[in-house]
């Protein structure tokens, strides 16, 4: 089983020109730039640089560099499990001269699923929620801050982004005190101008009796935290690769439920799954209350279309 707490730096540089040297040599350039579409939040493109190589860049406003360093550490995180694809950072900075912040990654090439494409993605998913990360928040933490309780095993190093909100992750010893506090505390107090007084005290029972709907795990895993169809991309060598992380350690079970938020992953994808990290039974309800994370986030972000699946979520409950 793969030990995830060795997290490389990443690096930052001040200019395009000097990421693109750093990473593959003095006298790289940029020839061609071409836009790739169907991101909300940055902009994308294919870049073709001399030599023939072609790599990826998303950019944003210089003041919107934070999203880019914290997706980079996602990205790292993940990539050190060594149970699934992640492309390969290759750089993330400010270019003020071009006006932008940018992150650049390795060209993905999509090329046509394998046979068994779904299964190998659900073990391989399995084997990333395995690894050993028992220490790893711990271990990458700024020095005094670890949690209350002396042990920080669900969190992340630092706050990073789930869309465009900023996601807390204040180390907890207790996932159920850090679903409360780092996940549906601070997403109601966001969505409350939606809420009547009966919808607020639905929501505070909620919150008080918590443990009466999500568990303990019997172990923290590393998360990808929005694993929805559209941060999954079918590779080169014909497999699913993970993008687009909002990563911190969880419970394992967060990443299935949003699976099955927004379209269901075909079915062999869960039988694989369960063939290396068995799930537990009560997932049905847990996984509404992980869902409930994600739709409040909704809320928040595009508005009151999403009160409705809220509501339905806490009648269901």
């Amino acid at each position: 089983m793969a030990e995830i707490n060795n997290l490389a730096a990443v690096a930052a540089y001040s200019s395009l020109v000097d990421a693109l040297q750093a990473a593959f040599g003095g006298e790289t350039e940029v020839t061609e730039q071409k836009r790739v579409y169907g991101g909300d939040i940055n902009d994308a493109y294919e870049l073709h640089l001399s030599g023939g190589r072609r790599i990826f860049m998303k950019t944003n406003q210089i003041n919107n560099y934070r999203f880019f360093e914290t997706e980079a550490r996602g990205l790292e995180a993940l990539r050190s499990a060594r149970a699934i694809g992640v492309p390969q950072l290759l750089g993330i900075g400010t270019d003020r001269q071009r006006g932008f912040s940018f992150l650049l990654l390795e060209y993905m090439e999509s090329a046509s699923p394998i046979k068994d494409y779904w299964e190998v993605f659900g073990q391989q998913l399995a084997q990333m929620h395995r690894a050993d990360c028992i220490d790893f928040v711990q271990t990458h933490l700024p020095e005094g801050k670890a949690s209350a309780g002396g042990e920080s095993r669900y969190g992340f190093p630092e706050d990073n982004y789930i869309g465009a909100t900023v996601q807390k992750n204040t180390p907890k010893g207790s996932w159920i005190e850090f679903y409360r506090d780092c996940r549906l505390l601070p997403q109601i107090k966001m969505a409350d101008r939606y809420f009547d007084s009966g919808f607020r005290k639905k929501l505070d029972r909620l919150l008080s009796h918590l443990d009466s709907y999500i568990r303990e795990p019997e172990f923290p895993s590393l998360v990808h935290g929005d694993l929805w169809g559209g941060n999954v991309l079918c590779g080169n060598d014909g497999r699913a690769w993970l993008i687009d992380p909002a990563a911190y350690v969880g419970d394992f079970e967060t990443d299935l439920a949003m699976t099955e938020l927004f379209g269901r992953f075909p079915q062999t994808f869960y039988e694989a799954y369960h063939e290396v990290n068995p799930v537990e039974s009560g997932y049905r309800q847990r996984k509404k209350i992980y869902q409930l994370y994600h739709l409040l986030n909704h809320l928040n972000l595009f508005g009151r279309s999403y009160l409705g699946s809220v509501a339905a979520v806490l009648e269901e409950l």
